[in-house]
């Protein structure tokens, strides 16, 4: 091993032993997995057909049932994003794209499969500041549909269903393009097993923000026009109680918080949620799928055996876990 290998080497052997001493996946969370289980492999096969028709078709429809000049903007960013995340898909997909790349940086292959050949510093490269770029494209795609979701008629069960499709498109197109770089092809059997763990652990991580994102528009739908506080409106939603004392917190001694200003804030919390969680979940797919490969390579090109936590047959390396 050249140094820089031998470091990485240590580096990942140490996080496999981490993860490999965690405790298992809760029943129910086993239970989830098994039964989104399907459906990821369907998500798994069609990755390179990306984001299809029948996602953007009603997102259209909606534009036509809003009338409010500032919805349309949102519909439309929905649109345009769903597009680039068709581009994206395409890109990611095609290893001819990644073997242009690789002879950019200087890389003498005919095939992306000749990578093997190379320094693991060589790969490295090939995905430079990755997790950086996916946790910024997760927090503009979770942003655009946390803002979605608090559109009167499209609203959360539209946003949610193109946000984990968009996800779980993007999970597989990153696996895919981090499994080209270190010279594996991403469409062996043997390689889409890995894939479809990824994306079945993005679906779980997705599915811990529906609630507060319903609970958001709820509140953004219960606010709306209205002029006066009441008892009935803070105890049933406790988020706008919640961010009228944090405004009254922020805001001289003793003033009060208009109603309109509060129903301001809403739309901007829903943002926020969909931004964070997408942005960790993209930057964690994009980390643990480049952990994998750079472990794999290593294994493979000095005939190493694979840490337990790869080679125990178990779940809970699909756990999200701090980047």
């Amino acid at each position: 091993m050249s140094p820089y290998e031998r470091q990485a080497w240590d580096t990942l052997n140490e996080h496999w032993q981490r993860r490999n001493n965690r405790r298992a996946l809760p029943n129910w969370a086993s239970a989830a997995l098994e039964r989104t289980g399907e459906v990821t492999r369907n998500t798994v096969s069609r990755a390179a057909d990306a984001v299809p028709e029948v996602v953007k078709q009603p997102i259209r429809h909606a534009g036509d049932a809003v009338a409010g000049a500032a919805v349309r903007p949102v519909l439309e960013a929905a649109i345009k994003l769903l597009e680039l995340v068709n581009a994206w898909a395409g890109e990611l997909n095609d290893p001819k794209s990644l073997e242009k790349l690789a002879h950019k940086r200087g890389l003498e292959i005919g095939s992306f499969t000749e990578l093997r050949q190379q320094d693991l510093k060589a790969c490295d490269r090939l995905l430079a500041r990755n997790n950086l770029k996916w946790r910024t494209a997760g927090a503009f795609e979770g942003g655009t549909m946390g803002l979605l979701a608090m559109v009167p008629v499209a609203g959360i069960p539209l946003a949610m269903t193109a946000d984990i499709l968009v996800v779980q498109v993007l999970s597989v197109s990153i696996a895919s393009r981090t499994a080209y770089s270190y010279g594996y092809d991403a469409k062996d059997p043997a390689e889409q097993i890995f894939i479809e763990r990824l994306v079945r652990r993005s679906f779980l991580a997705q599915a811990t923000k529906v609630e507060p994102l319903r609970e958001t528009a709820r509140a953004a739908g219960a606010v709306k026009g209205r002029i006066k506080w009441s008892a009935k409106l803070r105890a049933d939603h406790r988020l706008l109680a919640a961010v009228e004392k944090l405004m009254q917190h922020l805001g001289p001694a003793g003033s009060r918080v208009a109603v309109k200003d509060v129903a301001k804030v809403i739309p901007v919390i829903g943002v926020l949620i969909g931004a964070g969680m997408n942005a960790a979940i993209l930057g964690s797919v994009a980390a643990d799928a480049q952990r994998y490969c750079r472990t794999r390579f290593l294994c493979d090109k000095y005939g190493l055996p694979l840490p337990a936590a790869l080679t125990a047959n178990r779940d809970d390396d699909v756990s999200p876990e701090p980047l």
